[in-house]
């Protein structure tokens, strides 16, 4: 009787530890570290339709625009918060010489796009443009200095120009243009993909090169801005060790760059609609490599800057998919899925566990290229599935992050696996504690148990969820609400540290703990 008792508790533990597999312990009094609101920036790249007919139409425009900025675009951005914003590239950025875009519209020089299609422009949009642009969102801008096809004497110019209130002709050239004081620039990027579009250079001679460009902006732009060395691509970890050696003390942050390419490879990407659940499932697989390259490349950095006082920039990310069918190859424009949202929250969900030494990322593109938040055509915009989770994770900006401990189930498909749930958590100033969930798996809701550790809550104030009945569902002209934001009260409290939440097949939420 007694070795039969003995059984049935340890088939009772069994079966409770299995049925409690999906638990998310969060130590509500362990948050030690700010997530810095600048990992949910934006990048705006001269490419398609981006700046001319995305940001940009022009003031004699019939569509509705505030000074020549779409002004349904401008209230779609203001609404997301927008701590940052990265312009003119991107590869763009090396072949771009400022002076072309200042003074009177009509006499700005027209400059062929090389890079992205060959398109002609005519300059409308430059320092002036993007710089306001900037003022009227309440961001800061991050501009990118051409390194690949400049000079060091064009780039003090242009901070000059940009930042000086001094008696200076670039400074008065500024004022003659119209612009009595400086701008508030806050991050210079000392060139774009070095190793390839921006000059195809070796780690060992971009870093000298960095380190002249960086010396001379500190001499004539002070402590104004940071300086951003350029990282690495992708898993390039020497290229991080050797900026880190020779460069260290010549830069303010380190960028990287990571796409997520849904398929085999980038010559047989993902298509943006339509797919199977073999490439949804490739898409979050690849877009989870993420925590693995960042980890690698911060503890690289810690072995020379044990303080992270550099911090690391992922300030071009998103995925990658073929172009939308009829549209110009170069311009890069796609649709953006419900899949795309999922990518979108899983990694922020990283990006915020690694807010230590993260503490930028710019998501590629703001609108109309890539994994844009706003897609527009003609006097039609659309908000994307990953501008929602976007606006819904605005929560994290700047919160305290809160360690937490996830364990879930796993999601699997042709014997392979990936986490089910994905998962963040913070603290506000005002003590509401907010949990952002994923659940990656599009074919099962799961239940998890979210449990505070160190304090508890009497009510959830707030809870919004993002799913669709399929993963490839999208947001079209015709059809813009389709995958939206909708009230979530699929949870019951069981105490007031306990918290079960049900959550539906590929969806995102945000919980507001008080």
């Amino acid at each position: 009787m007694k070795k039969l008792s003995v059984l049935l508790i340890v088939l009772l533990t069994a079966f409770s530890v299995k049925a409690q597999v999906n638990v998310l312990e969060i130590e509500a009094t362990g948050g030690k570290t700010q997530i810095n609101k600048n990992i949910y920036g934006q990048f705006a790249e001269h490419l398609g339709r981006c700046i001319y007919d995305g940001i940009w139409v022009g003031k004699d425009s019939p569509i509705p625009n505030v000074n020549g900025y779409r002004k349904d675009l401008l209230e779609a951005l203001q609404a997301l918060k927008v701590p940052v914003l990265r312009w003119p590239g991107g590869c763009f950025a090396d072949t771009y010489h400022w002076r072309n875009g200042i003074g009177a519209l009509n006499e700005r020089p027209k400059i062929k796009n090389v890079f992205w299609g060959g398109t002609v422009e005519d300059n409308s949009f430059g320092t002036h443009e993007f710089l306001n642009l900037c003022e009227l969102l309440g961001c800061d801008p991050y501009i990118s200095a051409n390194v690949g096809s400049g000079t060091v004497g064009e780039m003090v110019d242009w901070i000059e120009y940009m930042t000086s209130d001094d008696d200076v002709p670039m400074a008065n050239l500024r004022k003659k243009n119209g612009r009595a004081k400086p701008w508030d620039v806050k991050f210079i990027g000392i060139g774009n993909e070095s190793w390839g579009c921006g000059g195809d250079m070796t780690p060992e001679f971009y870093a000298d090169l960095m380190r002249q460009y960086s010396n001379y902006a500190k001499m004539y732009g002070g402590d104004k801005f940071d300086r951003i060395g350029c990282g690495s691509n992708g898993s390039d970890f020497n290229w991080t060790k050797v900026l880190m050696e020779k460069g260290r003390n010549n830069m303010d942050g380190l960028s990287l760059h990571y796409y997520t390419i849904a398929g085999e490879g980038w010559n047989n990407k993902s298509a943006a609609t339509g797919f199977g659940e073999d490439l949804y499932f490739s898409g979050l697989k690849k877009a989870l490599f993420m925590d693995e390259l960042v980890t690698k490349h911060s503890n690289i950095m810690d072995q020379y800057d044990k303080e992270k006082r550099v911090p690391l920039l992922v300030d071009e990310w998103g995925i990658w998919t073929d172009v939308e069918p009829g549209t110009i190859p170069g311009h890069l424009f796609q649709q953006n899925s419900m899949r795309d949202a999922l990518i979108a929250s899983s990694t922020l969900d990283i990006l915020n566990k690694h807010c230590e030494r993260v503490k930028m990322a710019n998501i590629a593109q703001v609108v109309n290229v890539l994994q844009a938040m706003i897609l527009t055509q003609g006097n039609k915009m659309v908000l994307t599935p990953t501008y929602h989770v976007f606006k819904m994770f605005t929560v994290h900006q700047d919160a305290t992050f809160l360690p937490s401990n996830l364990i879930c189930e796993k999601y699997e498909l042709n014997n392979d696996q990936i986490p089910a749930i994905s998962s963040s958590s913070s603290i506000d100033k005002n003590g509401k504690i907010h949990v952002t969930l994923s659940n990656l798996n599009p074919n099962k809701e799961i239940k998890l148990d979210v449990n505070l550790k160190g304090k508890g809550f009497s009510k959830v104030s707030s809870a919004t969820v993002l799913t669709a009945s399929a993963f490839n569902s999208c947001n079209t002209f015709d059809k813009p609400e389709t995958v939206v934001p909708t009230s979530f009260k699929n949870f019951k409290k069981a105490s007031d540290t306990k918290l079960e939440v049900t959550i539906p097949s590929k969806s995102v939420i945000v919980l507001e703990l008080e």
